[in-house]
């Protein structure tokens, strides 16, 4: 199978492809040859389009040389399931999210994301369960573009403990929310999240920047 990657910047994404877009017309096409993340970045912020996308004979070699040429951060967290069917997610920045955080040095991935779930939200994981997928993003840090990359799994949760969000990382709320309510976290969320929740068919209509 194909792969694809999609790197998003704020509420932009790039699309690493191997073939066109179904929707191409709702893209604006990046010269692969051409491609720098680190010079692009201030170029797609300030672009009128939101959705890019670059065609390129492997997708996962051609995302393996960004990587080699920027600072590459990896986090871990999880998209936990209470035993009622509900959802937990955090509100930070003024959106609503799901709980990460970065791995620390020798850590391994799975025990970073449940360590960084149980610190945002003070509870106790009770089963940690598949990888859902990887997610990728790009920022400003200490004044240069570096790429997250976040490995998501799924969790399970059957305690009662008193949700407790970690406000010194800038989380103000934690709540859980059933499938039905989920819309309300699509309204304001990072896409990077969509695409966690598209995933796990927790959204029916798939949002256009996740159109291909």
């Amino acid at each position: 199978m194909a792969q694809k990657y999609r790197i998003y910047i704020n509420e932009k994404v790039i699309l690493l492809t191997e073939s066109e877009p179904k929707k191409a017309d709702s893209y604006e096409r990046i010269d692969a040859q051409m491609f720098d993340l680190k010079i692009i970045y201030t170029w797609i912020l300030a672009h009128h389009n939101k959705n890019f996308y670059i065609i390129c004979t492997d997708a996962k070699l051609f995302m393996k040389n960004i990587i080699a040429g920027i600072t590459l951060i990896e986090a871990a967290g999880g998209l936990v399931k209470s035993h009622k069917g509900e959802y937990l997610f955090i509100y930070r920045n003024d959106k609503w999210d799901l709980p990460k955080g970065k791995i620390e040095k020798d850590e391994k991935t799975k025990v970073a994301a449940v360590r960084e779930v149980e610190e945002e939200c003070g509870i106790k994981v009770g089963k940690l369960g598949e990888k859902i997928c990887k997610t990728y993003h790009a920022y400003i840090s200490k004044g240069e573009v570096v790429l997250k990359k976040t490995h998501w799994f799924d969790m399970s949760y059957k305690g009662k403990e008193k949700l407790t969000p970690q406000l010194e990382e800038g989380i103000t709320d934690v709540r859980w929310f059933k499938p039905n309510h989920i819309d309300a976290i699509v309204q304001n969320t990072f896409p990077s999240i969509l695409d966690v929740l598209v995933k796990e068919n927790l959204i029916k209509d798939k949002p256009a920047l996740l159109s291909e």
